[in-house]
């Protein structure tokens, strides 16, 4: 498994497109961050880093499905599943290392933003005056749902062989997951929609960006991570 896990992420890192991914990342949030007139913190006032966490999950939507689309579905592509397959390496453990792989480059992309954390720290007046609680447990929820990304990105890239079908199938799962049920909870079904709601992801999200970890929401999380992860063993061992 460690073998596989450092190959797809030399595979990654060994070509442009990886780099320009990372880029356009870093780039997205750093001008939501602080260049946009409407999200800038410098036009806050305040040392607040609401506008990271309410931006990032949309930039999420795209960016973790453009990292895992090539996952399976190149692998399937090139013929190289077969010869994948003949490794002592059973299907469990292919799917899961190449997940472990994808949640290095995710924790990769998100750690420069602590920077930011860094920098309105010391703007703050006076310094520190920064909600620490409320960053952290948001930073941690944002781990948490690249976590659930990447493993409906695995599974798309497991349903197809080709890339953009995987990115379009991970895109719109990751948003239905995400801003789907949530909305739908607003059409005023009456008690269901608060029940629909707590499947959204952003509810617990949401929760966790208060400051408090709550075990409800890492669960729920986990739970869908399994649910997805297994959903691409079971999927393969089909075909």
């Amino acid at each position: 498994m460690k073998s596989l896990i450092i190959k797809e992420i030399n595979a990654f890192l060994g070509s442009l497109l990886g780099y320009l991914i990372l880029a356009l990342f870093l780039v997205a949030i750093g001008l939501i961050v602080w260049v946009f007139p409407q999200s800038s913190v410098l036009d806050y006032g305040y040392a607040d880093l609401e506008p990271l966490f309410t931006y990032t999950p949309y930039v999420f939507t795209f960016l973790i499905p453009a990292l895992s689309m090539r996952a399976i579905a190149e692998e399937r592509r090139n013929h190289t599943w077969e010869l994948l397959r003949t490794s002592p390496l059973n299907l469990v453990q292919i799917v899961f290392a190449k997940y472990l792989a994808l949640l290095i480059l995710v924790f990769i992309a998100v750690l420069p933003t602590l920077l930011y954390f860094y920098s309105v720290y010391q703007l703050g007046d006076p310094v520190g005056n920064l909600d620490q609680a409320g960053f952290f447990g948001s930073w941690i929820g944002l781990l948490l749902l690249g976590a659930v990304f990447g493993a409906v990105g695995i599974f798309s890239s497991a349903l197809t062989s080709q890339q953009v079908v995987a990115f379009v199938l991970g895109v719109f799962f990751c948003f239905v997951l995400y801003f789907g049920f949530s909305a739908a909870s607003d059409l005023g079904l009456g008690t269901w929609a608060y029940w629909i709601e707590e499947l959204s992801l952003s509810f617990h999200y949401i929760n966790l960006s208060r400051g408090v970890i709550d075990s409800s929401d890492i669960f729920f999380y986990l739970g869908l991570i399994w649910l997805f992860l297994g959903g691409a063993v079971l999927v393969l061992r089909n075909k």
